[in-house]
């Protein structure tokens, strides 16, 4: 298997019909697989999110039973391609919903499952959001592989917690997954520099589709999704509105910023100075190498 392959992004906007999000998110599956992508990810929630008073309320159905599931699952069998649902809303006996990232393979098969680890409950000037009000976070980081490359799974805000990524590269991943719905106003902010960071803590290529335009509800998302390589450069940078974007990635890349800048294996343990009086000091010892993130693959 050749060290090289062509990834794509898409990029949608998600109404409350799922079937639309279904129907209108394959046909960009299969333009990006006619323009050569052997590796397809889409956004978070790609299939259905509405907010209400700062609450995610994502289209959310059983696994067993999820109709994006199937419908993905025959287009990955069809076009020979492994796909990357960045995520949908799974529901729980509990009642509450898990943010699921999958990974399909070219046979149609579920590879992998990732549950979104850090809710993004903030507050922003244009309003609150409150993410754990209905989603159950997960607990478990995932890496997964694939033909060309073993992949880091995360989504979203998980984006802004280094050491999630720390620990997947030190697992092995050589690319990192990263997608999003984020919104707007965050998005101007920190999107770019972040995604860049990631890549170049890591020496990792970052693939990051990301959802854009106004939420049914309140809230807008940014859109510009990316494909960055392992020196921070941006390969592809998807814009606003609908769009695929295609890089191709050659997996050498990796070993080679690696090598130029070996920080992964520089990691030492440290202590912490002593708080000045008055201030908390709730840690006595930081150890840069384990972030207490259970991990399977």
């Amino acid at each position: 298997m050749s060290n090289q392959f062509t990834v794509a992004c898409i990029q949608n906007c998600a109404t409350p019909d799922v079937q639309h999000n279904i129907d209108v998110c394959l046909q960009m599956v299969r333009r990006a697989a006619s323009q050569g992508a052997q590796f397809i990810a889409t956004p978070e929630y790609f299939s259905g999110l509405e907010t209400s008073n700062g609450m995610f309320l994502p289209s959310a159905y059983p696994e067993s039973i999820h109709p994006v599931l199937t419908a993905f699952s025959e287009a990955a069998r069809q076009l020979n391609v492994w796909l990357l649902l960045g995520s949908i809303g799974i529901t729980n006996d509990d009642g509450r919903i898990s943010n699921r990232s999958y990974l399909l393979s070219n046979a149609g098969e579920i590879t992998a499952r990732y549950d979104k680890i850090h809710m993004f409950d903030v507050n922003l000037e244009q309003g609150s959001y409150r993410e754990s009000a209905t989603i159950s976070p997960g607990s478990e980081a995932v890496i997964a592989d694939i033909p060309w490359a073993r992949l880091g799974l995360s989504i979203c805000y998980d984006l802004r917690f280094a050491a999630l990524y720390r620990t997947l590269a030190k697992m092995g991943a050589q690319i990192l997954t990263t997608p999003a719905a984020f919104t707007r106003v965050t998005g101007q902010a920190h999107w770019h520099v972040l995604q860049r960071a990631r890549a170049i803590e890591h020496g990792c290529f970052v693939i990051a589709p990301c959802q854009h335009g106004e939420l049914s509800g309140g809230g807008a998302c940014y859109g510009h999704s990316l494909i960055i390589d392992p020196w921070g450069e941006v390969l592809a940078d998807a814009g606003d509105g609908d769009s695929i974007i295609c890089a191709e990635l050659d997996m050498a890349k990796v070993e080679e910023a690696r090598n130029r800048i070996p920080a992964l294996q520089h990691d030492r343990s440290f202590l912490s100075a002593r708080a000045p009086q008055g201030l908390p000091n709730e840690l006595s010892k930081m150890d840069q190498s384990s972030d207490g993130v259970p991990m399977r693959s």
